[in-house]
């Protein structure tokens, strides 16, 4: 048997969908939400969900709450705008995990713009360790961009869906999630750095390498677009950073402290 598990804040629009595609192969699922204002929890549990609530610690590590709650040695992590594939499905259902010499499994992320597949700026195959065993594996304890380690994983040609931005005006301004802040924030805490030209230098170098290195050229329009909301976002992630060296008046009102 296997246990779902899903990390939620604020996502009353997408959870339903999320559990009910994990319920195709899970026997149970695990929702960790992190303080959600609206009617996120309350919704998970109605379709049967059994819910746990935990103040944000960071991405790794909140994944990593669930695993506490479950009840299988087997979990799929997904996060609640992703959703199973009939192939994957078919996958879970086929296969003896028990018996399986692998400790997981790699699936290609399949990310979407609205109801378009985006292929280009690596975003496929994005392949991502998303079935795993707990007693083995789990995610990188880290607050940002966590991952599965692959030691002893297997991938596999199936997707995982992913509606990444609802219109490309999310890439820009995606609510309560303001990457370029974050980051900004993380360097700081670190110590490092910025002088005039860094976040030129950065947004410039982000640009040519997901339009170009990256395939963004062939994307079309989106292509473009996401290759331009890369560049704007690591500008800014410098830009401020610089501000915050500059001006001291911009730096004490921030709160250095509530970075996640």
């Amino acid at each position: 048997m296997i246990s779902g598990i899903v990390t939620t804040l604020n996502e009353e629009r997408n959870i339903a969908e999320c559990i009910h595609s994990l319920q195709q192969v899970c026997d149970e699922v695990i929702v960790v939400d992190s303080l959600s204002k609206d009617r996120t929890r309350e919704i998970a549990e109605q379709e049967g969900a059994r819910v746990f609530i935990q103040s944000y610690l960071g991405d790794g590590i909140q994944k990593n709450v669930a695993l506490q709650y479950v009840k299988n040695d087997w979990v799929i992590s997904i996060d609640a705008d992703e959703r199973l594939t009939p192939e994957l499905v078919d996958f879970l259902k086929h296969t003896d995990l028990q018996a399986t010499p692998y400790d997981g499994f790699a699936v290609r992320r399949r990310n979407y713009i609205g109801s378009r597949w985006v292929k280009s700026c690596g975003w496929y195959p994005d392949y991502l360790v998303r079935i795993y065993r707990h007693s083995k594996l789990r995610f990188a304890a880290v607050k940002q961009h966590a991952w599965v380690p692959t030691d002893n994983t297997l991938r596999i040609k199936a997707d995982l869906i992913h509606y990444r931005y609802k219109n490309l005006g999310e890439l820009f301004a995606k609510p309560e999630r303001n990457y370029s802040a974050r980051g900004a924030k993380i360097l700081y805490l670190k110590g490092k750095k910025a002088h005039s030209w860094t976040p030129v230098f950065h947004g410039v170098g982000a640009f040519l390498s997901n339009y170009f290195l990256r395939g963004g050229i062939l994307g079309g329009i989106d292509g473009l677009t996401l290759s331009l909301a890369v560049a704007n976002n690591s500008y800014l992630k410098y830009a401020k950073l610089l501000e915050w060296q500059r001006d001291p008046q911009v730096r004490e009102q921030e709160d250095f402290n509530n970075v996640w």
